[in-house]
């Protein structure tokens, strides 16, 4: 929670697995840790207090020490919004600390000055799901939305190297699409089971298609590995550790000259995609997704994307035991 200009502010947040208590009442920072190390999955009791110019945090019953307040400042004045969990994308951070982006974990139970917070109506939520009993590392797509990534535009041209894992039971879905106006473009997509990667350099479509012997195979809830790579006008498509090719017989025609976002799990409705066939939003997890040009090697987290729609990030739903 914060003043309009955050000189005021209180602000509860996790950095390196462990919890930092920070406000300000108009004077000064003051800070208070605490040494237990949170990031172990399970549920933690944390009780954070100011009271007569001292901080000071408990956690699971073992107290930090108190910390005297910085300044002669009185009252906390700040605005009568509370943030939980993570903030808007439009808020700027400029006093409250570095560590502004959401936290993927499950909060319950939560009190302000001894009042219970109403969790199921707030004033407005986003990217908020169920906690899962058991929760993988990876991220979650619910089969409605899209992640958008590199909102200035990602330039494929002639080589480029994808690697991912995903995890699904539908049969069809968007994996990755980045096109252009025109029709250069590349696509990763699940249509009937099978898994196609698309290539256009601007002559034609290029298309390895990997089909696994048994039905369902890529559908069947388990975790797989891809990696797709376009070398100038040929593609090689690896699953699992299988690998089919296509080539295209326009030798010259080598670069894909794409200037649009890279979209993970679907695409918006108004968005064209030049190499994806389907328009079916995909449905399941994903993660380590890397974009690797030459000796460049790009890790994608999809805390930072732009736009997200139905997508939560490093929040995977488990296999329930």
């Amino acid at each position: 929670m914060a003043h309009q200009n955050q000189v005021d502010y209180a602000t509860l947040q996790l950095h390196g697995g462990r919890l930092h208590f920070m406000f300000d009442l108009g004077k000064g920072r003051t800070k208070v840790s605490h040494p237990a190390l949170l990031n172990d999955g399970k549920w933690h009791m944390v009780k954070t207090e100011y009271f007569k110019r001292k901080g000071s945090m408990t956690v699971d019953g073992q107290e930090s020490p108190m910390v005297t307040m910085v300044g002669d400042g009185t009252t906390l004045d700040v605005e009568g919004i509370l943030y939980l969990g993570g903030l808007p994308s439009q808020y700027r951070a400029r006093n409250i600390g570095n560590i502004t982006h959401s936290i993927p974990a499950c909060i319950r139970e939560v009190t302000v000055n001894s009042r219970q917070l109403d969790k199921d109506s707030p004033v407005s939520a986003f990217a908020v799901g169920r906690c899962y009993a058991v929760a993988q590392e990876g991220t979650f797509f619910e089969g409605s939305g899209y992640a958008a990534l590199v909102k200035e535009g990602y330039k494929v041209r002639s080589d480029l190297n994808i690697t991912l894992e995903f995890r699904t039971s539908s049969e069809n879905g968007v994996l990755l699409g980045i096109s252009s106006a025109k029709v250069d473009a590349i696509g990763l997509e699940i249509v009937s089971g099978k898994l196609l990667f698309h290539v256009n350099n601007g002559a034609g479509r290029i298309t390895a298609t990997y089909e696994p012997r048994a039905a369902r195979t890529l559908c069947d809830g388990k975790w797989h590995t891809l990696q797709a790579n376009k070398s100038k006008h040929r593609v090689i498509l690896i699953v699992d550790g299988n690998a089919v090719s296509a080539e295209s017989l326009h030798t010259q025609s080598t670069s894909a000259d794409t200037n649009n976002p890279i979209y993970v799990g679907g695409y918006p409705a108004d968005v064209k995609q030049n190499c994806l066939s389907s328009r079916a939003s995909f449905r399941g997890c994903l993660r380590k997704l890397t974009l690797t040009k030459g000796p460049q090697v790009q890790s994608y987290d999809f805390n930072t994307a732009f736009d997200l729609q139905g997508v939560f990030p490093h929040s995977c739903p488990g296999t329930e035991p």
